[in-house]
């Protein structure tokens, strides 16, 4: 949100662009360990989708739910508590929504309990 308010985009390329931007760098966090792990770069980036792809999606939808709720919210500019509020609050939200999430599917063995055996334990 922060790239797009500076760039002065429209609200729905905002929207855009903070999904992507969150599956890019979602993505690239998952990645680099596993590709340190020794992985090659197809099944690296097969554990990265399985592990993020829920938890992203889920983090996405509050977050972009919550600051289109707030009135004013999305169009508020860098220089306004409306803005770094209503992102902050988003944020959290979005985190305490995602938090159970990931705990359910790590206890099912899926979305980062994927990458347990890539971790290093020394």
């Amino acid at each position: 949100m922060v790239v797009s308010t500076a760039l002065g985009l429209g609200s729905a390329a905002s929207v855009v662009l903070s999904i992507v931007l969150a599956f890019v760098f979602g993505y690239s966090l998952t990645l680099a360990p596993v590709l340190r792990a020794g992985v090659g770069f197809r099944r690296a980036l097969a554990v990265a989708f399985a592990a993020d792809t829920v938890s992203i999606t889920s983090m996405e939808l509050m977050d972009n739910a919550f600051i289109l709720a707030v009135p004013g919210a999305i169009n508020a500019g860098l220089t306004t508590a409306l803005f770094w509020i209503s992102l902050v609050v988003s944020l959290a939200v979005a985190f305490v929504v995602t938090v159970p999430v990931n705990r359910w599917l790590i206890a099912r063995g899926l979305g980062h309990a994927v990458m347990h055996q890539y971790h290093d334990h020394s």
